[in-house]
């Protein structure tokens, strides 16, 4: 299998990381996290580069490229630390908009491709622990208008966004994979309440609370709309993983070079090095299975969600290991506030636990191997 990038992937890449080398310094970004994590402005930087419209079709203004080049520019936006909610407005939520009627797709997809409107997910309730299935907010129908009542919870920029994605139920109980229906809901609408709040890696969330909110109907069978949608924020979350592991460790291997101890570098130490070592193994075992990741998006359901589950079981490990070594051979200093590793930490410990923690995908992947006991056929 050819692994190499295209020339455009290539130059994507490129643009990307010129943009956070002269836009998105550390400085910006600690500042930006100390504020409260209010990013906005820098998703409006991310559009005017083309980037808000990367995965909308071109029909609606958009770039319409693929998971590839979604993967290029998460890598560099996790090198570079940016903590805007880029991959839920620009890569999740046109995925959930894909079944939408034409006229609401041709009503909000330009916005968001030009960087106009903040369209976010709102998909996590109590209780669910990363179910997708698990939908108690309801929806009802009165008269040509819908009508939702429910509590999502940690949805991303919640107090920046102007509308909402909310699955909602039409029918079944809490937990069924029918009757979940997609919704679009703005956030300016009566009923619709939000308590924001920073989070820990210097990002923002919130809660959105709705009681009789009016709401616009997306497709009244929304479940495996809502899996696809999921596997893609995995598949970003995994990249960008892959971006913070990758310039953490180079970061970490700077200091040890520089940081002395009984008159030379640290880096010299044996022990030491095959800290390092082990590192990176685990970073490249987190790449192959980020690239594993994005490939299998396109396959049937099945072996797409136990591919998935199987990449952020690995990334989850890989994350994990990374961020602890990285963070211990820098000593004190790496768990400061003011030390660029900390926020990497941060950020990997938070993405460890996005879109279904490590335990959660294990339990997955271990559900869907039972005919073949992990050997694959």
């Amino acid at each position: 299998m050819d692994f190499d990038f295209t020339d455009d992937q290539n130059s994507l890449r490129d643009a990307v990381t010129r943009w956070v080398e002269k836009g998105f310094a550390f400085e910006r970004r600690h500042a930006l996290a100390k504020a409260g994590g209010r990013t906005r402005g820098v998703m409006s930087e991310l559009a005017d580069l083309g980037l808000a419209g990367l995965c909308v079709p071109e029909a609606h203004g958009g770039m319409g490229m693929g998971a590839v080049e979604a993967m290029v520019v998460m890598e560099e936006l996790g090198r570079g630390l940016v903590n805007a909610p880029y991959a839920a407005a620009a890569l999740v939520a046109p995925a959930l908009m894909r079944e939408a009627p034409g006229e609401v797709q041709a009503d909000w997809l330009p916005r968001l491709a030009g960087g106009e409107a903040l369209v976010l997910p709102a998909l996590q309730e109590r209780a669910a622990r990363y179910r997708l299935a698990h939908v108690t907010t309801r929806a009802r129908q009165e008269g040509e208008r819908w009508l939702i009542d429910g509590h999502k919870s940690v949805v991303p920029a919640a107090d920046e966004a102007d509308a909402y994605i909310v699955p909602a139920r039409l029918a079944g109980a809490a937990g069924d994979e029918s009757g979940i229906g997609l919704f679009l809901v703005e956030r300016a609408t009566s009923g619709v309440t939000v308590r924001p709040y920073p989070t820990q890696d210097g990002a923002r969330a919130g809660e959105v609370l709705l009681t009789a909110a009016a709401a616009t109907l997306l497709t009244a069978d929304g479940f495996q709309l809502l899996e696809h949608a999921a596997d893609i924020g995995i598949a970003a979350a995994c990249a960008e993983g892959v971006g913070l592991m990758d310039r953490y460790t180079a970061i970490t291997v700077e200091y040890m070079n520089t940081r002395k101890q009984f008159g030379v570098p640290i880096a010299t130490f044996q022990a030491l090095r095959h800290r390092i070592a082990d590192v990176k193994m685990q970073l490249e075992l987190g790449r192959s299975m980020s690239y594993y990741a994005t490939l299998k998006l396109g396959e049937p359901r099945a072996a797409r969600r136990r591919a998935l589950s199987q990449a952020k079981v690995q990334l989850g490990h890989s994350m994990r290991y990374v961020g602890q070594q990285c963070t211990q051979l820098h000593g004190g200093i790496g768990v400061t506030d003011e030390y660029i590793g900390s926020h990497y930490f941060k950020r990997l410990t938070m993405l460890e636990m996005a879109w279904g923690d490590t335990m959660h995908h294990l339990g997955e992947v271990s559900a869907r191997m039972q005919d073949t006991a992990g050997v694959f056929a």
